[in-house]
């Protein structure tokens, strides 16, 4: 088997090809609105980087109240259908969203109301989505469907932002909203299509699924304790490209729209490079790996913070974006290929209320923190933070790190 063929193997089941392929689209759409709704707020709605943080606290708050409820969903029904009506949902959030702006009747309550509306689909699809991607392709070859999704989702961050930044140059940022609400039909389209009969499921017993069990397997492992408190200071204080993009494009060097959008693309580049990456690679990501490379990624945000033109701060956004997303796929795969079936799906559900769920603190007090002393100021103290917190990490938790080896 050749190394392409090694990389691109999940595509030889049916299910995961039409999941993958609507999941282009729906992506796609998913990065425009972040750009408009960046834009609505800051420029259109004549808002600073605390209203702009409040936005996409709310967005991610319903991480924090509803991931691990989600997460016991996903091991006790039909992920499938869970996923339709999640889809359903988000696609209709976002259209009523894309109608107020062309009406002239949006106020920043009505984006306020409708982020969390959103949050509250995207918290409860997320850890159903990262359960199904095992029932999709079966247990052998999750970690390549988990680099293959990634890189999906980068090539939507390449290409989104940049058809956003367009749409809303010379149509405002209503389409983008729209364009977003259409792509979901993509993906229950897929769904629908999908032949049940193929996917990997394992027999359902009649065990309760508790969330305190999920939780009780973590604090067994100080493995995953440590990759997973990596990732939170990673994902809480390094990644908000989308507030410091926005505020340092527009408050910072002037720039419009277009500037603005392409500076999203940029990122996908290096974050697109790490996903095809991770595709050739089978091993699992030891938790030392994930906490240097994370460790990294903040010191490159130091850097960045002091990059004096647009143009320098663009080409370090997509190494920035190389180490952020080698942290999170090897912190995923890891999780995910080290955790027995039965519990994945609760894991994974802790999982990403740690990695999403801290952004309702973390974006407002960004926000607040950019007013007060500065966006470049703040780009720096996350970067340190970041870094700061993968190293303490380490130190602390080495005498624990086991590597668990599952049959998963």
């Amino acid at each position: 088997m050749s190394s392409t063929e090694g990389a691109l193997r999940s595509f030889k089941h049916r299910n995961f090809r039409l999941f993958f392929a609507a999941n282009m689209v729906s992506n796609i759409g998913t990065w425009a609105q972040r750009v408009a709704q960046d834009w609505l707020v800051v420029t259109d709605l004549h808002k600073g980087g605390s209203a702009l943080g409040v936005v996409t606290g709310l967005q991610f708050l319903p991480m924090l109240l509803f991931s691990l409820y989600a997460g016991s969903l996903a091991d006790r029904l039909d992920k499938r259908k869970l996923l339709i009506v999640t889809n359903a949902g988000g696609g209709l959030t976002a259209g009523i969203l894309g109608w107020l702006i062309i009406a002239h009747k949006v106020t920043m309550l009505e984006v306020f109301i409708l982020a969390f509306s959103l949050g509250v689909f995207g918290a409860l699809d997320t850890p159903v989505r990262q359960a199904f991607t095992s029932e999709l392709v079966g247990k052998t070859e999750i970690a390549n469907a988990v680099s293959l999704n990634s890189a999906n989702f980068n090539l939507g961050r390449l290409v989104g932002p940049a058809v956003s930044g367009i749409l809303i140059k010379y149509f405002h940022t209503g389409p983008s909203f729209l364009l977003n609400a259409g792509s979901f039909l993509f993906v229950i389209t897929a769904l629908v299509l999908m032949r049940p009969e193929e996917l990997n499921r394992l027999p359902k017993d009649d065990k309760d699924r508790k969330i305190m069990e999920g939780i009780r397997y973590i604090r067994s492992r100080g493995d995953l304790i440590a990759v997973i408190a990596t990732v939170f200071f990673a994902s809480t204080f390094g990644l908000n490209f989308q507030i410091f993009n926005a505020l340092i494009s527009t408050k910072i060097f002037h720039k419009d729209a277009g500037a603005f959008g392409i500076l999203g693309s940029v990122i996908a580049i290096g974050s697109l490079g790490a996903a095809i990456l991770s595709t050739r690679l089978d091993q699992k990501r030891k938790p030392v790996f994930i906490m240097t490379v994370s460790g990294i990624f903040g010191l490159l945000l130091i850097v960045q913070a002091y990059m004096p033109t647009y143009f320098t701060f663009a080409l370090l956004l997509p190494f920035c974006g190389f180490f952020a997303l080698t942290t999170m796929i090897s912190a995923n795969t890891y999780v995910q290929t080290t955790t027995p079936h039965e519990l994945r799906g609760r894991v994974m559900g802790f999982y990403i209320l740690v990695f999403l769920g801290a952004t309702p603190v973390g974006s407002p007090l960004i926000g607040w923190l950019a007013d007060l002393i500065g966006i470049r100021e703040t780009i720096a103290l996350c970067g340190a933070i970041t870094t700061l917190g993968a190293a303490s990490i380490y130190f602390v938790s080495k005498p624990r790190l086991t590597i668990y080896k599952y049959a998963v």
